[in-house]
């Protein structure tokens, strides 16, 4: 197998900045950046004309990034994030009075928010069902299975994002139809970790392109389920609010930066020249590594969270880090160390979430390790 070198002259990140957290924001690259700003400058030579061009290339741009999820294209909208997607899919589903939305504890808190609005208003319930770190596949889908009696709808992560954990939506999907739930995948980190991520038949699925497949910020999917197509609308109305179809629905709201809707095949182009498939590996040996360094570094060790995802990983803070102050923390890292990186909790346990992409090194992961026991101290 050829060794992939890391390509941080892809980016323009700050090479004087450890950047060990991509899964939070992204980052975009160079040549994205280049389509953006030639963008921007066609769009302020000529707004007029601009916003007239703007509905057949944002089409381009949808069914380039439907084709990338191997999705149906008339069930494929653009939102600006995953937390977008999983409210509009709460604004469509019924939530009958009496009912409940089943989350667990592993759910994205803008996520569970959104529940909570929705279950209120509609006197209904949220059920937040424990998950261990630790479960299983088969535990996984047990413990959801048991409390979706009476359910309006699960709301459900493929990759967890505070603790790097893969839920076996493949199983969970057909477990909530035979009891008559629909099910809303958050698949916020999904594309480019999981191959064709949409496939499993949820009634909405939705995902971030600004994560992995390093799209720009603003840039998201929904996939929603035939039977829902007719019902879902954007969550701003503007002048295509009647459009028989879905996808247009979605796609002009009215004078939204739709900069990097358009731009974000550029990214798919640079993964695609990464060699990605045969890159995800090798970054999955070099986070794995970069944690094992670190949690040697901390005298801990690397969670189990059962299947974990490409490029992530958890490492376990000391018992005595308290993470009450995580921001706090996170911004002295930064300050001290020129390290970005993100704290996390689950279960009463803190840990550092790493996560890499192709501008990383292992040398990226020992100097984090040299510096992290330090400021924590």
């Amino acid at each position: 197998m050829t060794v992939l070198s890391p390509r941080p002259d892809l980016w323009t990140l700050d090479p004087g900045v450890l950047h060990l957290n991509h899964g939070s924001y992204g980052a975009v690259p160079r040549r994205t950046q280049e389509v953006m700003a030639a963008l921007r400058v066609e769009m302020d030579a000529n707004p007029m004309v601009w916003f007239r061009s703007v509905a057949d290339r944002l089409t381009t741009s949808r069914l380039a990034l439907a084709s990338y999820l191997q999705v149906d294209p008339a069930g494929f909208a653009l939102v600006p994030n995953a937390s977008a997607g999983v409210t509009v899919a709460l604004a469509t589903l019924p939530i009958p009075a009496g009912s409940k939305i089943v989350l667990t504890d592993h759910a994205y808190g803008a996520v569970r928010y959104a529940a909570e609005r929705y279950a209120k208003a509609g006197g209904a319930e949220v059920d937040i069902v424990g998950v261990p770190l630790e479960a299983d596949d088969a535990t996984v889908v047990s413990l959801i299975a048991d409390r979706l009696d009476g359910a309006a709808m699960l709301i459900v992560d493929q990759i967890t994002s505070g603790t790097a954990k893969i839920f076996p939506i493949e199983a969970l999907v057909p477990a909530a139809h035979a009891r008559g739930v629909p099910v809303v995948v958050d698949g916020a980190h999904a594309p480019a970790l999981i191959d064709a991520p949409a496939s499993a038949g949820a009634d909405f699925w939705t995902g971030n392109f600004h994560k992995w497949p390093a799209a720009p910020r603003a840039t998201a999917g929904l996939v929603v389920a035939e039977q829902w197509r007719t019902t879902s609308m954007p969550l701003i109305v503007s002048w295509s609010e009647y459009d028989e179809r879905l996808p247009e629905r979605f796609d002009m709201q009215g004078t939204y930066d739709y900069v990097p809707w358009i731009a974000a095949p550029e990214s798919l182009r640079v993964l695609s020249d990464l060699d990605w498939p045969a890159r995800r590996p090798q970054l999955t040996a070099l986070v794995e590594e970069g944690a094992r360094l670190l949690a040697k570094a901390l005298g801990t060790g690397i969670a189990e969270v059962g299947q974990a995802p490409a490029t992530m990983r958890l490492v376990e803070l000391p018992s005595s880090v308290d993470l009450s102050g995580g921001e706090a923390l996170k911004a002295r890292v930064s300050r001290e160390l020129k390290a970005e990186i993100t704290l996390t909790g689950f279960e009463d346990r803190g840990f550092v979430r790493l996560s890499a992409h192709a501008y990383n090194s292992l040398a990226d992961f020992e100097k984090l390790s040299a510096g992290l026991p330090r400021v924590l101290a």
